[in-house]
């Protein structure tokens, strides 16, 4: 059976309750975690949201098992409220589905990814210059 990628996102995508740039804002203010998982060169390209965690795509799980050995500081229990954040919303849901395959059961993505937030004029920097 062969299976698509628009399958495999619906796949990823359900159950996650994916906010919007502003219901992201606001969860961040009460607590939750932005995730960079972004290239280096797309952020350089882009540009960043100040505050977010960059841990690229490939390390991601081992950084955010809070059982891991190669976690980061920040990934301290099952109930951290991740939301992970690509260029556009698309690897983001799939990250974030992987995580909840950890038990980090509260991990979405951010709905539209950076370029929904830039839009959305929240706050951003370029890698040189610092906040716009």
């Amino acid at each position: 059976m062969v299976t698509t990628v628009d399958e495999l996102l619906a796949r990823a995508r359900a159950g996650l309750d994916r906010p919007g740039p502003e219901q992201a804002w606001a969860a961040v203010t009460a607590g939750a975690r932005l995730v960079d998982i972004r290239p280096a060169a797309q952020r350089a390209r882009e540009g960043e949201i100040p505050g977010a965690l960059v841990i690229e795509r490939n390390v991601l799980e081992w950084r955010l098992d809070p059982t891991g050995s190669h976690r980061i500081a920040e990934a301290t229990g099952y109930d951290v409220h991740w939301i992970v954040v690509c260029s556009e919303g698309y690897a983001s849901s799939f990250a974030a589905a992987s995580l909840r395959e950890l038990g980090l059961f509260r991990a979405t993505d951010l709905d539209g990814g950076f370029v929904a937030w830039a839009a959305a004029g929240l706050p951003t920097r370029s890698v040189d210059q610092g906040l716009r």
